[in-house]
């Protein structure tokens, strides 16, 4: 199976198990330990931003479900982790949750290569609120490699959707076609 045939082989032929709340909950701190882990230099700036994902990943598959408010509180978390402007990450997770909201459904009946198109710009648009939220604040300007963590977020958004939709599959049985 090809990554462009994965977007339409999940909703077109397989129907999905509910998502239980605690497993999104998991998840969501799963992505917020992930960010916390401390790399040296340049390794930092090209470690994806998880939190961001996961929460587009959520909105955008389970958008009736996860919306602005658990986004607000893992900006917060994150603002607070990162001691960083208080609120900062808040209002860029809701940006991003917002539009993976509003495009959910377009996202998702696309093939995985326009799929990654369009979270790579959300992914970048997050970063670039962030950066003027950053910038207002007259914070230091960050380094060139900046932008380079929404390139590998959204490299990995295949293996993110694969292995967060894992639970919801149902088990096939051999006399199953």
């Amino acid at each position: 199976m090809s990554w462009n045939s994965l977007g339409d082989n999940i909703h077109d032929d397989e129907i999905l198990l509910p998502v239980r709340g605690g497993y999104i909950l998991v998840t969501m701190l799963g992505a917020l330990l992930l960010n916390l882990i401390p790399l040296p230099g340049w390794v930092s700036s090209a470690m994806p931003d998880f939190v961001a994902v996961i929460l587009l990943y959520w909105s955008v598959f389970q958008a009736h479900r996860v919306g602005l408010w658990p986004a607000w509180v893992m900006g917060l978390l994150m603002d607070v982790a990162d001691a960083s402007l208080f609120g900062q990450h808040a209002a860029a997770y809701c940006a991003l949750a917002f539009a993976g909201i509003f495009l959910h459904r377009r996202i998702q009946m696309f093939p995985m290569s326009y799929q990654i198109a369009h979270v790579l710009g959300i992914l970048l648009g997050q970063q670039a609120l962030q950066l003027v939220v950053r910038l207002a604040a007259s914070a230091e300007p960050p380094d060139m490699l900046y932008f380079v963590s929404s390139l590998t977020g959204a490299a990995l958004w295949p293996a993110v959707v694969v292995i967060l939709m894992l639970p919801m599959r149902r088990s096939r049985h051999p006399n199953e076609v």
